[in-house]
């Protein structure tokens, strides 16, 4: 738990309150006059209730019968009561519950939008299952205190006016809910300090759990084959343990709290009734005061429990609010520029003195410098870790180099727009990602002016045409989630198809035609020699190497020689013993 939040807690939440306040005010106002004006009723109330026994019940007894015209007005007294509480419920409860589910709405999206902001950088240093209970279980937890807080504010006018009403009759008596209010209050405090702790943990646990379980799911197949279930369960179940546990103290010290709140009131009214009983035997005050004053306290027993229910959800609206808010101030955003080149054609791309990092460690990439020409391909090669798939994000700009400039068509890549940027490269990347959609749904990703016929025009040139026209609807075939019912050779024929569907003249391609056969790949990489864009190609089979008309040939982060694949293959002995060595386990893997 942050020092700040630990401090004040208390001060913390009504700040969110307030910021809520600021964000819906009609909402808000809605909500609260409407419980205000309930307040005020059930004050109304428990004069009308002191005045129907004062003139109608007590001469009743004393007459031995009930006059038709008083118990007529009694009732209708207390039924337009009733209506005008009915009346001020539904504001309070409409009020609330649209500010509630309205902020809560806004603040998912709001989360949503600077989760697709941030930069893959920031992603990789989150757990996806941690994010998730951001956007979900941190913005619920938030603006929990929403729902109860026209009530409370209500309440608060009610104590107000009860407190001036109860003087209005009798001091005596009035004492005891001066006494009674402010008790109720420190309680409330004291509760806040003591469970903001175990609020602040649950939302931290929750988050765990959240992402161990997708973890857990993203790996389901490994899990079973290679038997380790019972080991996955362990895990999971340590974290659960831990979130029971967190909650159980929770609950331990609400089931605690609540009875006092709920018995403080009752024992106002006993109190009441003791002090009344001898005030009226003293004849400071009538039946009918007494009564009033007694049936007050009688109702504000569960109103002022409103507070109680406040000032209980605000630790965990604290502690959502900062997880909320640290994924809304992040920082490592992209800043883009507003260049549009009206080019068309293949894009030229050059890297000049290109240096990269992760964060604070090593150079990955160090002086870099290459050119793509435009309509021309080149293959990225190199031994694992030479920094080949770090080159390809950094030509779609997912991250930007330490030092040294990436240009397209000679315009510096911060400097273009972000549309005008993902207009013009596209991605396919290593590990294939279908959406649980539709085969068009997945091409056209709603993209304007990508019709039916584009859409079977970059199935052609993918190679993914005949498949899709077997499937039992088409384009119009559902796929499942992360394309289940497709083979690791459609799905990635499937994403290089939404990736030439949007008409790039750049395609960056990192391994994307690994998991097809030798000759669907070569009929892939004959089509997209015509498909008009420049190719820059992270490469491991001899055949796509060989397709391309220049290689880049890196180690350890450094471009070690550049030309066509017979001249490195002649000249460069580390590029011949890899590119040989790949072809050696490509052609085990086809026989086997």
């Amino acid at each position: 738990m942050s020092t700040r939040a630990s401090r004040d807690v208390l001060g913390r939440g009504l700040w969110v309150l307030g910021q809520t306040i600021k964000a819906e005010p009609r909402l808000f106002l809605a909500g609260a006059i409407g419980s205000s004006l309930f307040g005020l009723l059930v004050i109304a109330n428990a004069y009308v209730v002191g005045a129907v026994i004062d003139r109608v019940v007590l001469p009743a007894f004393a007459d031995g019968r009930a006059a038709t015209g008083a118990l007529v007005i009694a009732a209708l007294a207390f039924l337009a009561v009733s209506l005008l509480r009915v009346c001020t419920v539904f504001a309070r409860r409409l009020g609330a519950g649209f500010m509630q589910f309205r902020l809560q709405a806004r603040y998912r999206r709001a989360v949503t939008r600077r989760y697709l902001a941030l930069p893959p950088s920031w992603h990789q240093q989150h757990a996806t299952g941690t994010l998730l209970s951001n956007a979900n279980s941190d913005v619920e937890a938030a603006f929990a205190p929403i729902a109860p807080f026209p009530f409370a504010v209500g309440t608060i006018v009610m104590i107000v006016a009860a407190v001036a009403a109860l003087f209005a009759t009798d001091w005596v008596l009035a004492l005891v809910g001066v006494a009674l209010f402010p008790t109720l209050f420190g309680i409330n405090v004291l509760y806040s300090r003591s469970m903001s702790p175990r609020q602040i943990r649950a939302q931290q646990l929750r988050a765990k759990v959240s992402a161990v379980a997708h973890e857990s799911f993203d790996g389901a197949l490994v899990v079973k084959t290679m038997g380790r279930e019972a080991d996955e369960s362990r895990r999971f179940g340590v974290f659960v343990a831990e979130l029971r546990d967190a909650l159980i103290a929770v609950g331990r010290l609400r089931g605690l709290f609540d009875p006092i709140m709920e018995s403080l009131p009752s024992v106002g009214t006993l109190a009441v009734l003791l002090l009344g009983v001898w005030r009226l035997q003293t004849g400071a005050i009538t039946v009918s005061e007494l009564v009033t004053v007694a049936f007050l306290f009688t109702v504000l027993a569960f109103p002022v429990r409103a507070i109680g229910w406040v000032v209980a959800e605000l630790p965990r609206s604290v502690a959502g609010w900062d997880r909320v808010h640290d994924v809304l101030s992040s920082t490592g955003d992209l800043a883009y520029g507003s260049s549009a080149p009206d080019n068309t054609g293949a894009a030229t791309v050059s890297f000049d003195s290109v240096d990269f990092r992760y964060g604070d460690g090593p150079l990955v990439l160090h002086d870099v410098s290459f050119t793509v020409p435009a309509g021309k391909t080149v293959a990225l090669v190199g031994p694992t870790g030479s920094g080949k798939s770090t080159i390809a994000a950094l030509a779609l700009r997912l991250v930007d180099p330490s030092a040294g400039e990436i240009y397209i068509d000679k315009t510096d890549l911060p400097d273009f727009s972000l549309e005008a940027l993902a207009g013009t490269a596209a991605l396919v990347p290593q590990i294939p990602f279908v959406f649980d959609d539709t085969v068009r749904g997945n091409v056209t990703l709603e993209r304007d002016g990508i019709d039916d016929d584009a859409v079977w025009s970059a199935l052609r040139l993918a190679q993914a045409d005949r498949f899709v026209q077997r499937l039992p609807e088409g384009l119009d075939t559902a796929v499942g989630e992360r394309g289940t019912s497709l083979s690791g050779g459609q799905r990635q024929r499937l994403t290089l198809a939404r990736a030439l569907a949007g008409r790039p003249r750049l395609l960056v391609l990192d391994d994307a035609t690994s998991a097809v056969d030798p000759r669907v790949e070569a009929a892939i990489l004959a089509a997209l020699r015509e498909a008009g864009a420049s190719i820059l190609v992270v490469a491991y089979r001899r055949a796509t190497i060989a397709m391309a008309d220049q290689v880049v040939y890196l180690e350890q982060g450094k471009v070690v020689a550049t030309g066509t694949h017979a001249e490195l293959l002649a000249g460069n002995p580390g590029y011949a013993d890899l590119v040989t060595a790949y072809e050696k386990a490509e052609s085990e893997r086809v026989e086997q």
